[in-house]
């Protein structure tokens, strides 16, 4: 699975792509240092191969190397958020 990431005027995203199909997290940026992750999307040939966790774990991966925190308002980034409480370094309570 290949994952890239990508810069908006305001925001950005995460992209993955796996057998020619793809999904996508995208976030706003409300500051250098903070970033809510406002949703998550897998294509259905996608769904049950991991796609949206492994871009979860390259949101917070990108936001422990660079210094920055998420607030989780995509639901299904907000469930991963909760499996995992190893990620609460990088959450903004």
């Amino acid at each position: 699975m290949n994952i890239t990431q990508g810069e908006t005027g305001s925001g950005g995203f995460y992209k993955a792509e796996l057998d020619g199909h793809h999904g996508e997290m995208t976030y706003s940026r409300t500051s250098p240092r903070l970033i809510i992750i406002d949703h998550t999307q897998v294509d259905d040939a996608l769904r049950g191969k991991g796609v949206g966790q492994a871009l979860a774990e390259f949101a917070v991966t990108e936001a422990r190397t660079n210094g920055w925190k998420i607030i989780p308002l995509c639901p299904f980034f907000k469930a991963q958020v909760e499996r995992h409480p190893d990620w609460q370094d990088i959450i903004q309570k």
